[in-house]
């Protein structure tokens, strides 16, 4: 009778502690970060690799109006002053862009919609980003093309518009280069982006919303289509590093059939929002003019 009521009390109370196996506990961390999550900070001679989602305490959940299974960026508190929807943007230093794959481009050679994935270095969706044109500009433009790209959060809403105006996308033609302006909200300026002639090496400034020259973009003297290429976010004067647009090699494969392309950003931390989404507008303006397939 003693041994059965002592039995009865053990069993009524809670476990204290579950010990997983290693291999168990690791999977879904494993899983969440596999997208590369090699994190840069200007200024020092090391990166390290960010720690899985799970490992760092920071919650992988779906959200309504996506695909289920999705998984998204859980919204931190907005900082003061910060434009709707650019919260997520303030308590990352890397941002991960990878246009998914369109069939009718494969299999037909038609130029369709580009449609983006935008994550964070823990591989969790912060925002989708969608082209605005009809057919006609596109096959007929092809990668000098204006267009809008609208980015959207996980409820659908509209936070970020990129519109790049109609320009020449030749280096011969110092009077007509390219540019796009990034709105934060639709229809608010918030910096823009515009490229500046330079008979050997591909050159942007990043300008704020008011028109002031505020960094510079340096890239390589000729970018190839078939390995990585990196372009510098300087200062000014070119003499400090801040930051970092990388294309991202995507495989033989996917490089050869498709335009497809990923693409990393690097910056400080501490960057204003506003400046982060510029760097994003620098990127997909970047992706057009070089990386994206003539047909």
């Amino acid at each position: 009778m003693r041994s059965w009521s002592l039995f009865c009390l053990n069993s009524s109370r809670p476990p204290r502690h579950i010990v997983y196996p290693k291999h168990q506990a690791g999977h879904i961390g494993k899983q969440a970060g596999h997208l590369g999550s090699q994190a840069f900070y200007p200024g020092r001679q090391h990166s390290y690799l960010v720690p899985p989602a799970g490992a760092a305490g920071i919650p992988v959940q779906n959200q309504p109006g996506r695909p289920a299974g999705a998984l998204w960026m859980p919204a931190p508190p907005p900082p003061l002053n910060c434009p709707p929807g650019l919260e997520y943007l303030s308590q990352i230093d890397m941002i991960l862009i990878h246009q998914q794959i369109e069939l009718l481009e494969v299999l037909f050679s038609f130029e369709s919609s580009n449609v983006y994935e935008i994550k964070n270095s823990f591989g969790q969706r912060i925002y989708f980003a969608a082209e605005d044109t009809n057919f006609c500009t596109r096959n007929c433009c092809g990668r000098s093309r204006p267009f809008t790209l609208r980015i959207t959060d996980n409820v659908g809403q509209e936070v970020i518009t990129l519109e790049r105006p109609l320009r020449c996308n030749c280096c011969c033609c110092p009077c007509c280069l390219q540019e796009i302006e990034i709105q934060a909200p639709p229809g608010v300026p918030v910096g823009y982006v515009t490229q500046t002639w330079h008979p050997f090496l591909t050159k942007f400034t990043i300008k704020n919303q008011k028109g002031e020259d505020v960094l510079k973009i340096s890239g390589p003297c000729i970018v190839c289509c078939f390995a990585g290429v990196d372009f510098e976010i300087t200062s000014l004067d070119e003499q400090i590093v801040v930051g970092r647009i990388s294309k991202h090699w995507s495989g033989l494969l996917r490089e050869a059939l498709t335009d497809a392309d990923n693409f990393g950003i690097q910056f400080p931390r501490d960057l204003d929002v506003k400046m982060k989404a510029v760097m994003i507008g620098a990127c997909f303006l970047i992706d057009y003019m070089f990386f994206e397939r003539t047909r």
